[in-house]
């Protein structure tokens, strides 16, 4: 029996300091001298149990992590593209990475208007390029790409991966088994390569079928809400079991739209209904939001001037105050038509921070200014001149780490 009792007195001594209660426990048990002692228990029997070998070091207190710079925390609001298949600290963008100016990394298949850099050629390159990009980055780096299957899917047969379902055919079998399977093998394609952020899933209601952007390209699992809610649920849970983040988008939903934002403005003001907030609310209800993407989308009924993107009715107003959504708001690319067509590159960004943006998009790579990246430079310089509180980016970057915190080791 003592053999035993010993045993238990290591478990239990391990459990309270664990717990930080390892004080109290002694004052309770040793602080009076005048309370006797149980038949047969000694000091001197106990101290097998609590012997210095049995003990655990001494917890030596954390190292306390020092304050980001303010130019490091606006690093980690920008999420951009750049057009190369490699990466070192000798390229300019491998610099700006290593720098800790950019929160990640948005990788493409083929050059075209919407996607104006071309990153991946083969699986083995991929890994390749994403394994530097984590090298080079001096914390975990977001590693996202537009694998939403179907037409949107930058992982395909023309660069060596399997092709993927569409979320319209995915909807129409409506079978969530088969979505569960053929989401699981896609996420897994993407952690394979070192993928840790799909851009995906598209949780727009098929409000019209003939929809140039969404209905028409097959990226909406149905027209009807609830079948949306299940289809990205199981999409969503799959990736997460491969260790990979999603996002939903395009809030409020691109679903009834008649324009393509990514060419000009995109107005849903006559078209847009409650209905389409439905996979939106009750996703994040259920704690399966990790980013949501805000659509560059016109709706005069939520905000008579700005779209969603640079609202802050809509960011500040619907997502976190109506919904109660406290999550990374990212924005859609923001070299799109609809915000280049009507707003100034600066204009917009100080927009958008200021509407309740924590992570900016952008699909091309972007210039630097005076050895930071544009969209960098525009933030301190909103701050400097009292146009961007400090406060708003410390928000948006703790939000953006806590997320990051959940990235699986590579």
């Amino acid at each position: 029996m003592p053999a035993a009792g010993a045993n238990w007195s290591r478990r239990r001594v391990l459990h309270l300091l664990q717990g930080g209660i390892l004080a109290s426990f002694g004052a309770a048990c040793y602080g009076s001298s005048s309370r006797p002692s149980p038949p047969g228990v000694t000091i001197e029997s106990l101290a097998p149990a609590i012997s210095p070998t049995a003990l655990p070091p001494t917890p030596v207190p954390p190292t306390p992590v020092p304050e980001p710079s303010l130019e490091e925390k606006v690093g980690q609001m920008v999420l951009t593209g750049f057009g190369r298949t490699a990466l070192s600290e000798e390229d300019p963008f491998g610099a700006q990475l290593e720098a800790g100016h950019m929160s990640g990394v948005v990788l493409f298949d083929r050059v075209t208007p919407a996607s104006p850099s071309r990153n991946i050629e083969s699986p083995a390159q991929l890994r390749r390029l994403t394994a530097e990009v984590r090298k080079l980055s001096p914390g975990p780096a977001y590693i996202a790409t537009d694998q939403e299957g179907g037409q949107v899917a930058r992982l395909g047969p023309a660069n060596g991966f399997p092709a993927t379902p569409s979320a319209e055919y995915l909807g129409h079998l409506n079978d969530l088994a088969t979505t569960s399977r053929l989401a699981g093998q896609m996420a897994s394609m993407l952690a394979g390569a070192g993928i840790n952020l799909n851009l995906a899933p598209v949780v727009d209601v098929n409000v019209n079928p003939g929809n140039p952007v969404i209905g028409s390209a097959g990226r909406s699992f149905s027209a009807d809400p609830e079948v949306v809610l299940a289809q990205a649920t199981a999409f969503i849970d799959e990736h997460h079991r491969a260790g990979v983040l999603c996002t939903l988008k395009h809030f409020p939903g691109h679903g009834s739209s008649t324009q393509d934002s990514h060419v000009g403005l995109a107005d849903i003001t006559r078209t847009w209904t409650e209905k389409e907030l439905v996979p939106f609310q009750r996703l994040i209800e259920a704690g399966l939001a990790d980013l949501v993407m805000a659509g560059h989308l016109f709706n005069a009924r939520l905000d008579p001037v700005y779209p969603a993107s640079l609202s802050r009715r809509i960011i500040g107003g619907m997502l976190r105050g109506q919904i109660g959504y406290d999550g990374v708001v990212m924005t859609d690319d923001m070299g799109m038509g609809a915000i280049t067509n009507f707003y100034g590159f600066s204009e917009a960004i100080e927009l958008a921070v200021n509407a309740g943006v924590d992570l900016l998009s952008f699909a091309a790579e972007p210039g630097y200014v005076s050895g930071v990246p544009a969209p960098v430079r525009v933030i301190l310089d909103g701050i400097a001149a009292g146009r961007i509180s400090e406060a708003r980016v410390t928000e948006a970057y703790r939000r953006v780490v806590r997320l990051k915190a959940r990235l699986l080791p590579a």
